[in-house]
């Protein structure tokens, strides 16, 4: 807890690795509490009523020139008789879901079916509840890139055929979808196929008509951060996936240190990701990404997690 200055009902708190503002004396160090993360979309109930105006949702602020990321609540917000213990994941006991950003009818396309099993969705932890990862690995050497706003992409090939998937689904080809329309604008197929196996691109589809393009491109582009061998079910190393997107001529997203030995330090990582963007210098980035420079897991997971600019959500009211 930390004062405000020139506030006299609202202090500074600290919640796993999130900062954000709280009424003054409603919680001392060390309490518990219910906190619910920004991009939270809580149910229509008289204790949340003021979180009407906002659509129910959860967003970044700035009150005082303090930044302010996600709620705490008093634990009598719980249902009486539910167990009190600490990291007890309670968003079915709330009802919280998480907010989705809405997908354009260009991005939609024509469903062929789920996302398939065969490879892994593209998704980053945030780093503010990673701190048991930072005490890990800290000092781990990592590459540092910038995480681009835009729709994720997935274009396969497997056992010949050759597939393109939106975040949580797989597209029939269609020449106005622009998923697809990228895909054969960077020539994706021919170059999956000169990999000879089975391998998955992913990456960040960007420009105009994908969501809101903050980045201000012209036309439409994709840029790979991942390259998966779907035989192996593993990602390839740093190294081997720069070199990969260099002989197949595809664009990377920027890669901003390549040797960065990792901090056990989420403020500062936090402040490293509040810069502009080196796509378009005018613009704030979205935030960073990190990722060992040799592909490692931690308790089954793979180690790989971002920080987000909190300019950039305040920018565009996330």
């Amino acid at each position: 807890m930390a004062p405000i200055e020139g506030a006299d009902a609202i202090e500074t708190a600290s919640v796993l690795g999130w900062q954000l503002v709280v009424k003054k004396g409603e919680f001392q160090v060390g309490d518990l509490c219910v906190y619910c993360e920004i991009d939270s979309i809580l149910p229509d109930k008289p204790e949340f009523e003021f979180l009407k105006p906002r659509g129910m949702r959860i967003k970044t602020i700035r009150l005082r020139g303090q930044i302010s990321q996600g709620i705490c609540f008093p634990l009598s917000v719980l249902p009486e008789g539910t167990p009190i213990v600490e990291d007890t994941d309670v968003t079915e006991i709330l009802g919280v879901v998480k907010w989705e950003m809405p997908v354009p009818a260009s991005l939609a396309g024509l469903v062929k079916g789920g996302f398939p099993s065969f490879m892994p969705k593209t998704d980053e932890t945030r780093v503010q509840v990673l701190q048991h990862l930072l005490d890990a690995l800290v000092g781990t050497p990592c590459y540092v890139a910038e995480k681009l706003d835009g729709s994720s992409v997935t274009y396969y090939l497997r056992d010949g055929e050759f597939g393109v998937c939106s975040r949580n689904l797989e597209l029939l080809e269609d020449p106005n979808n622009t998923f697809w329309k990228v895909a054969r604008e960077l020539n994706v197929e021919q170059k999956l196929r000169a990999l000879g196996g089975n391998f998955a691109l992913q990456g960040e589809l960007l420009g105009e008509g994908v969501n809101g393009n903050k980045l201000r491109l012209r036309g439409q582009t994709a840029r790979f951060f991942n390259l998966f061998d779907i035989d192996r079910y593993a990602y390839l190393d740093f190294a081997d996936l720069q070199n990969t997107l260099n002989r197949l001529d595809l664009p990377g997203v920027p890669v901003l240190d390549e040797n960065f030995a990792l901090l056990n330090d989420i403020p500062a990582l936090v402040g490293m990701a509040t810069r502009r963007s080196t796509v378009s210098p005018e613009v704030w980035a979205e935030g960073i990404v990190i990722r060992p420079l040799k592909e490692q897991r931690l308790d089954g997971e793979r180690v790989s997690f971002k920080a987000i600019n909190p300019e950039f959500l305040l920018k565009f009211g996330e």
